[in-house]
């Protein structure tokens, strides 16, 4: 299936399955219509990956094919992107990284670039009320001034670390309802990463370099340092989405080397 969706402000045509889409979409998206349907108030889900695995485009789908459906209830995606500290205190902050001192908006992406205190008020904030969430725009690559507002039955929340197991971060989990990970072999992820950032404009070595200075370093944090969450994905080397089964001893069945620690999910 083949669709047109806005990406970041962009347009650009996403393609799924039908293998894709009848054995993993639509049987997640049936799970969360009943979550929402027990809870009896909104849900919120959240949806957490490395670069590079497309979990933005999914968001937009699930989004898209939920609406399409004759659930009773309403469907929002969106990202954690708009919680990037602005542009200008990006350019007058630093961090040490591997014993040096680096300016925040050279590692741009990365958690340490996020305003934490304000996402976790709003997730917070999401399961009792409307919530104007902000919003990134990648033409002007900073936050925009625009919101939007936040008031459907069920809201999917995308971003790279919203099932980071480190300090502060990791208390993010007690607000979603029901969790999703992607999980995908490091060595996909670096291909695709280089060859979006060649759709750019960029060179091959300035692409490469650019992964090995900073979306490497993204993948494997994100890889080594999650939660597990309740509906664990994997992308294929075909660059295809199956589900992964959790079994009783809270290991995902058929997948040996899946990195991360279950806890319960609570409201």
């Amino acid at each position: 299936m083949k669709v047109e969706l806005e990406v970041n402000g962009f347009k650009m045509e996403a393609s799924y399955t039908d293998k894709e889409i009848e054995q993993v979409f639509q049987p997640l998206l049936k799970k969360l219509t009943q979550k929402r349907q027990d809870k009896g108030s909104r849900l919120v889900v959240y949806l957490a990956a490395p670069p590079g695995t497309g979990k933005t485009t999914l968001s937009l789908f699930l989004e898209k094919i939920y609406q399409e459906s004759q659930s009773p209830f309403t469907f929002q995606s969106i990202s954690l992107d708009g919680y990037h500290h602005r542009r200008e205190y990006l350019l007058n902050n630093h961090l040490t990284q591997n014993g040096r001192k680096v300016l925040l908006n050279d590692v741009k992406g990365c958690p340490e670039t996020f305003d934490l205190t304000a996402l976790t008020h709003n997730v917070q904030a999401l399961h009792s009320q409307a919530v104007d969430w902000p919003v990134y725009d990648r033409r002007l690559h900073d936050v925009s001034e625009e919101t939007l507002k936040v008031d459907a039955d069920i809201v999917l929340v995308e971003g790279n670390w919203l099932l980071l197991d480190e300090d502060n971060w990791r208390q993010l989990q007690k607000y979603c309802d029901f969790s999703i990970f992607i999980h995908a072999e490091e060595k996909l992820l670096k291909n695709r990463l280089i060859e979006r950032k060649m759709r750019g404009g960029l060179s091959r070595e300035e692409a490469e370099a650019f992964y090995k200075s900073s979306d490497r370093m993204n993948v494997l944090r994100v890889l080594s340092h999650n939660l597990a969450a309740d509906w664990p994905l994997e992308l294929s080397k075909d660059k295809q989405l199956v589900h992964k089964t959790i079994t009783q001893n809270n290991t995902v069945k058929g997948k040996d080397d899946y990195i991360g620690k279950r806890t319960q999910s609570t409201p």
